[in-house]
């Protein structure tokens, strides 16, 4: 063998090794997540994507914004060699939260979903959601629907959207879609004092149409995630809701600022990453 020969084999060995090394400090990275709770605030622009890692390992996705971007936050979140995603929930129909479905179910095995409309999806079991419903995504960890409280045919699509409460211990995350005032009233009306939450996703991306002053009253979260789009056309978030926030002394973050948004448990408590 030539001193040119020896020289690129060794070559090739070392970037063998080194490759070796890279994915086994990728896995134990990842693995270090297994036991934890993670939820991400995903920066999907102008629209919702929020993904759960349970400590066990179960997956699930709320909303995925709106088109192929969804994929791209995905890999930062999941082990690459990990392609599934136990449940999706859809909180309605429209193209900022559900416009990322298609490229979702082409790329990864999906267990199932979660809508407020009927649909058919080849292998996928659809679930219509209903006020009640509890998803046990293990390791003490439960996602709550609270509404909508009935199947409606039709009508507004952002006023029969779900809302949702995941619960770990003590802790408590509320995740609003696009419902209006009136739905978050008729929660507050509701449920009252069992609004309380740690973190608050607020819902519409900050506009003025949600937010109210009953939901704040209730839920008192120690911090609002609003997940909006840089620039966009809406004018989103609005300055009233920003003032509103102000007001009830509730500090927030932005994905059009900030970009993806983590929280993980430590023990009892869940920190921002």
């Amino acid at each position: 063998m030539s001193w040119l020969s020896s020289r690129r084999c060794r070559l090739l060995i070392l970037l063998f090794l080194c490759s070796v090394a890279i994915f086994l400090l990728y896995v134990l990275v990842n693995e270090l997540r297994f036991g934890k709770l993670t939820i991400s605030f995903l920066d999907v622009g102008q629209g919702d994507s929020i993904y759960i890692d349970s400590p066990t390992g179960n997956h699930l996705l709320i909303d995925t914004g709106p088109g192929n971007i969804v994929l791209r936050r995905l890999s930062s979140q999941m082990p690459f060699y990990d392609r599934r995603i136990d449940l999706i929930i859809e909180t309605h129909p429209d193209l900022d939260h559900a416009g990322g479905v298609p490229g979702i179910l082409t790329r990864y095995d999906v267990g199932g979903m979660m809508t407020t409309e009927k649909k058919e999806i080849k292998n996928i079991p659809i679930i219509l959601a209903k006020r009640g419903q509890v998803v046990d995504l293990g390791g003490g960890v439960v996602l709550k629907i609270l509404f909508p409280d009935r199947y409606i045919e039709g009508g507004d699509t952002n006023t029969k959207s779900i809302v949702s409460e995941l619960v770990y211990g003590k802790t408590k995350i509320l995740m609003t879609a696009d419902e209006p005032q009136a739905v978050e009233n008729y929660l507050a009306d509701t449920d009252g004092s069992n609004l309380r939450a740690d973190i608050l996703k607020l819902g519409h991306h900050g506009s003025k149409t949600a937010t109210s002053d009953a939901l704040l009253g209730y839920a008192k979260p120690t911090m609002a995630i609003i997940s909006v789009g840089k620039d966009n056309k809406y004018g989103h978030p609005s300055q009233e809701t920003l003032d509103k926030l102000k007001r009830f002394n509730i500090p927030y973050l932005r994905t059009d600022e900030v970009g993806t948004i983590t929280f993980v448990s430590n023990g009892t408590e869940i920190i921002r990453k």
